[in-house]
């Protein structure tokens, strides 16, 4: 699980990842990415969503998509473990009241981590950057409304280099990915004209230039 953390609520701002402390061996002590084992009956999409709610508490996940499936036969020490891992995207306004052994972790410092799943944090990041090139995937960052400035801070976190706003605007604008909504925000801490309001235009995950590569600057 990726979530954006403005400055304003976190010492550590920018791309944080959901990590749980392991309290029993294998990796006692270790962080590790929430999941366990899928029911007889259960669907993967519904074993990770209860999973999250009976480990981490966390129930309000804006997107969720199967990344990929990591089965070395030493992936984990004993039997043979094979793990379908996810992508998942929790607002920045949710309101997550995790247990003690649970904490969002900055992507750019993590701790130590159990087994392979430093490895399946990289992946996802990979992917979620991909995704932000050519899809409105950002919309399970955001808040509902946002200035641009706070936007182009969640896909300069999420693509690890500066964005800037105005092309950004523009880009996203063409797409139609988002849309004014004609309302002003706070000015910023040091004054100015309040901002303008922008929310994305549809909550669900869609193709909207499916060549498109967002690139660092020179």
């Amino acid at each position: 699980m990726f979530r954006y953390q403005p400055l304003c609520s976190s010492d550590t701002a920018g791309l944080s990842v959901l990590l749980w402390q392991r309290a029993h061996e294998p990796d006692a002590g270790r962080w590790s990415l929430p999941g366990g084992m899928i029911g007889p009956d259960e669907a993967l999409d519904a074993s990770m969503r209860r999973q999250l709610a009976e480990k981490v508490d966390l129930r309000e996940v804006a997107h969720l998509e199967q990344l990929s499936v990591f089965g070395d036969p030493g992936r984990v020490p004993g039997p043979r473990v094979i793990a379908t891992t996810y992508l998942g995207l929790v607002p920045e306004h949710a309101d997550a009241k995790l247990p003690d052994d649970t904490a969002w972790h900055p992507v750019n410092d993590l701790p130590a981590m159990s087994f392979d799943h430093a490895t399946i944090v990289a992946n996802a990041r990979r992917r979620l950057a991909a995704k932000l090139s050519y899809t409105n995937i950002a919309f399970g960052l955001a808040p509902p409304e946002f200035p641009m400035s706070e936007l182009r801070d969640i896909y300069s976190a999420a693509l690890d280099y500066p964005v800037d706003a105005t092309n950004l605007l523009r880009i996203l604008s063409r797409r139609g990915v988002v849309t004014a909504t004609g309302t002003l925000g706070r000015p910023g801490p040091s004054g100015g004209r309040p901002p303008a309001l922008y929310r994305f235009t549809e909550s669900r995950m869609r193709v909207t230039d499916e060549f498109a590569t967002l690139r660092p600057p020179p």
